[in-house]
């Protein structure tokens, strides 16, 4: 779950990290109000939205004046970054920049830990630093048992400082981004860039977080701000109906139970120049009722061309998966092609009783894939 630079503000105030004075609005006249109880002095405007990107795209402007700030705020709020539409803004007092820093905190599962990732070379390009230069990227492993004391957090800081005023500035923020990223079950806290101003004080002039999806239920000052997308909305309504749902961007829709089954599927698509549109394991059950649920949810995208069904039975019998899908099909009006392929316990059985039914009926993985993908190939 992500959440907007001006509420990682919020919790970035609340846990004593230091951030510029910033005002939320959602007019161009909010805006102009906002520059002037600012003091009338130079602004940025920054647009909201739950993605990167923003400067690049023309998202953030600096304001000299009034006008220039009205203009500003004309252009972003209505803006489209990245396919979200920009409805708010914040107006923040400009920061007389000396240098610029990156720091963050995330999950590393490779040595299934949190991270700490600092580099003195912060701000919109540091993307192309860690593709560049990746040296200049520094890499800390947080031992969940010590956590960061202080004198880790002044080793971490002396990485990138060598003048103490600074060197006990960052201690104190890597120690609450710590504790924030801990106690909120965050999944990432990103300060990009942190800045020292002419006068030597670090300052985060952007705050990204994102959260633990599993962790929620105890977090509830957290869930208040979730803004799901149509994406997201979608997958929450899989999970309460008992499916591991998560959408993709090709054109083959995938039904299978078992979550490494799914990934196999996935994995095969690709393998002979498809596309998936999901990941869909619907567990072991054959409920036809499970079925009819897991084909509209597979038929809202619109991209789905094909679907591809693949069963292995085990415990679940595949002519009980083959009855659940013809009744299933029964209430189910669509001319899309289906695949299905069942492998296991009475697969002879399963297999037969869809033969000469609107199913395109395989016995093996190879086989079934190749026919989705020729069939999305054709659509």
């Amino acid at each position: 779950m992500k959440i907007h630079e001006y509420q990682a503000k919020k919790f970035f105030s609340d846990y004593a990290i230091p951030v510029e004075r910033h005002i939320l609005c959602n007019t161009v006249q909010e805006v102009t109000a906002a520059f002037s109880q600012l003091g009338n002095e130079k602004v940025a405007i920054k647009a909201q939205v739950l993605t990167g990107g923003r400067g690049k795209a023309g998202g953030v402007k600096l304001a000299g004046n009034a006008e220039e700030a009205l203009q500003h705020a004309e252009a972003i709020l209505g803006m489209t970054i990245k396919d979200f539409p920009v409805t708010r803004v914040i107006v923040s007092e400009a920061v007389n920049i000396h240098l610029e820093y990156y720091v963050s905190f995330v999950i590393d599962r490779n040595s299934r830990s949190v991270v700490l990732m600092m580099s003195a070379e912060g701000g919109m390009d540091i993307e192309d630093v860690a593709r560049r230069s990746p040296e200049k990227i520094f890499h800390f492993r947080i031992d969940p048992l010590i956590g960061i004391p202080d004198y880790l957090a002044r080793r971490y800081a002396f990485t990138l400082f060598d003048k103490i005023a600074q060197v006990n500035q960052m201690a104190a923020i890597i120690r609450n981004m710590y504790r924030l990223f801990i106690e909120k079950d965050a999944s990432m806290v990103e300060i990009n860039p942190l800045v020292m101003t002419k006068d030597g004080v670090l300052m985060a002039i952007d705050a990204k977080m994102t959260f633990d999806d599993n962790a929620l239920y105890r977090q509830p000052r957290v869930l208040a701000l979730f803004e799901p997308t149509e994406e997201e909305k979608t997958e929450a309504q899989a999970k309460e109906k008992g499916f591991s749902y998560v959408h993709l961007d090709g054109g083959i829709g995938c039904m299978v139970n078992g979550a490494g089954l799914a990934m196999a599927t996935m994995d095969m698509i690709k393998l002979y120049g498809g596309n998936p549109a999901n990941f869909l394991d619907i567990g072991g059950s054959s409920n036809p009722e499970k079925v009819i649920e897991a084909m509209k949810l597979l038929l809202k995208d619109p991209q789905v061309k094909v679907v591809l069904i693949n069963i292995f039975g085990g415990i679940t019998r595949c002519d009980d998966v083959a009855y659940g899908l013809l009744k299933a099909f029964e209430q189910i009006d669509t001319d899309i092609p289906v695949v299905v392929r069942l492998t296991g316990t009475n697969e002879k059985e399963g297999r037969d009783l869809l033969r000469n039914t609107r199913f395109k009926v395989a016995e093996t993985m190879g086989e079934a894939t190749l026919m989705a993908v020729e069939a999305s190939h054709k659509q």
